[in-house]
């Protein structure tokens, strides 16, 4: 692992692995999938938030293979982004600051695309009858929270100014 000013060096590195397995196993209780959760979580501990496929590799005792395949589900869901490291063909891979606010923040689309499907789905079906009227309703969740949670990210925003 990379070391910066040496704050790296002076944790307990099975500690460290302890708390990378542990809390990913948690990510995969709740719907991750078990090789993405583990590099999401080793890049959390990582005091710098970047680390190369190399390094991951390392720490978590997986192939290049499986650190690539995590990476793009990351990227996908926007929980992680590539870099070229200047000078070279290496690439890190970093954590987004604010990570959690960001991907909560892009659900806002996800929600947007759920009401708009529902809509195609609301007028194929007629909304009178019983399958339309539930989509009727899912398609008022959907919107529901897309309204809380934009006024929750503002909350959150005002209690960290």
């Amino acid at each position: 692992m990379s070391e910066v000013d040496g704050v790296e060096a002076q944790r307990d590195p099975a500690k460290v692995s302890e708390f990378v397995e542990r809390f990913a196993t948690v990510l995969e209780d709740g719907g991750f999938p078990r090789m993405p959760a583990r590099v999401f979580t080793a890049l959390l501990t990582a005091d710098s938030g970047r680390l190369t496929s190399a390094e991951l590799a390392e720490l978590l005792q997986i192939s290049p293979a499986a650190v690539s395949g995590a990476v793009r589900y990351l990227t996908h869901v926007d929980l992680v982004s590539r870099e070229r490291e200047p000078g070279t063909r290496r690439d890190r891979y970093r954590i987004h600051d604010h990570v959690w606010y960001e991907a909560t923040a892009n659900r806002d689309r996800t929600l947007s695309r759920f009401e708009s499907g529902l809509a195609e789905g609301i007028e194929a079906l007629g909304a009178d009858t019983p399958a339309g009227q539930r989509l009727t309703e899912s398609q008022e969740f959907f919107a529901f929270l897309r309204v809380e949670l934009q006024q929750m990210m503002q909350r959150w925003r005002e209690s960290r100014a």
